[in-house]
């Protein structure tokens, strides 16, 4: 139905503004304006060899990572694409250091945008589906100016996430917080189009998504849970599952929302004093959002994600999401070691 009235993301999001609110107009603009930057990159990741952007970049990120040279085109994309709007007091990047606090040629707008540009950039010279994230807040009332200590809100406080992915379709998944829909890109028409609406997971799964190469360094309750996962139908579990790894959390994300799973990253030995490895602000609050609004769950393995309170830009932390009964069970074993 949704196809067949090409329902554009812009027509979408003026609906939902007037339907209920959720949508203030300068928000509504502002993901007008990330929608726009999505296309973007995705041009420049389909022209791939032929536009001269596969490889790496002589430059590290802030994590000490090698650049791609997708990576830095795609945050710049993002930077110009919304300093202009008005809407936008700053933004954070996972490929930056510090905050960038957006030129005040209007006057100073509400929202505070985070994004990790391109996520699975480890794909990117191999064809593989990759995809931009992002989150936005809203400025606190209260401070003058714009403070890295604006940014370090819980993900409860999200008023909207989402991310893009670029694979076979471009394909743009979005929550404002009263469900999760998904647009297409449309290249003839050049423009996201409502493919689908409130996408629900399924509560039970026999998919799982994780890099099984780590299972020495994991911790008891990860373990245990794989342990019964791998054991089939004469396991604990009575059932066999099927082990999905991308290395890309767009792509696994993306799959676990159409059809179920479960994604983890877990804390490991390797380096005991983090948290984990995925980004708080830039991937696991945006993504556990998107997952609990189609019906799903997300934890650290001890609680939900979006209660967790940052402490700093590029916070890091164990992650599990996806179909709610495999995450809870995932969370009671590690209640149960603790």
């Amino acid at each position: 139905m949704a196809q067949q009235q090409k329902i554009s993301l812009t027509r979408y999001l003026v609906e939902q503004q007037r339907a209920d609110g959720l949508i203030p107009g300068q928000l509504r603009l502002l993901l007008e304006v990330v929608a726009r930057a999505c296309k973007s990159i995705s041009q420049a990741v389909n022209k791939g060899a032929l536009g001269g952007v596969l490889g790496t970049a002589e430059s590290e990120n802030v994590q000490g990572e090698i650049q791609k040279k997708l990576d830095i085109i795609a945050n710049e994309v993002l930077i110009e694409a919304n300093e202009w709007g008005g809407h936008l007091a700053a933004m954070a990047s996972e490929e930056m250091d510090s905050i960038y606090v957006v030129p005040n040629r209007y006057p100073q707008g509400e929202y505070l945008l985070m994004f990790d540009p391109l996520d699975g950039s480890s794909n990117i010279d191999v064809n593989v589906s990759i995809g931009t994230i992002f989150s936005v807040l809203k400025k606190p009332d209260d401070t003058p100016g714009v403070q890295e200590a604006d940014f370090l809100q819980p993900g409860t406080q999200q008023v909207a996430a989402g991310y893009c992915i670029y694979g076979p379709q471009t394909t743009l998944v979005l929550t404002v917080g009263n469900g999760v829909a998904m647009f297409t890109l449309d290249r003839e028409q050049g423009s996201f189009v409502l493919t689908q609406e409130d996408i629900q997971i399924p509560a039970d799964t026999k998919e799982f998504a994780v890099n099984m190469s780590n299972m020495r360094h994991w911790d008891e309750p990860m373990k245990r849970y794989i342990d019964e996962c791998l054991a089939g139908k004469e396991g604990p579990r009575g059932k066999d599952f099927n082990m999905r790894w991308i290395a890309s959390m767009v792509a696994d994300v993306h799959r676990i929302l159409m059809r179920g799973g479960v994604f983890m990253y877990p804390w490991d030995k390797r380096e005991p004093e983090k948290a984990g490895k995925l980004r708080l602000m830039y991937e696991a609050n945006p993504m556990s959002w998107l997952v609990e609004q189609a019906g799903g769950a997300a934890t650290n393995g001890k609680q939900r994600i979006l209660e967790l309170q940052p402490t700093k830009l590029h916070e890091r932390v164990s992650v599990m999401l996806g179909s709610r009964n495999e995450v809870e069970r995932l969370t009671k074993y590690h209640a149960e070691k603790a």
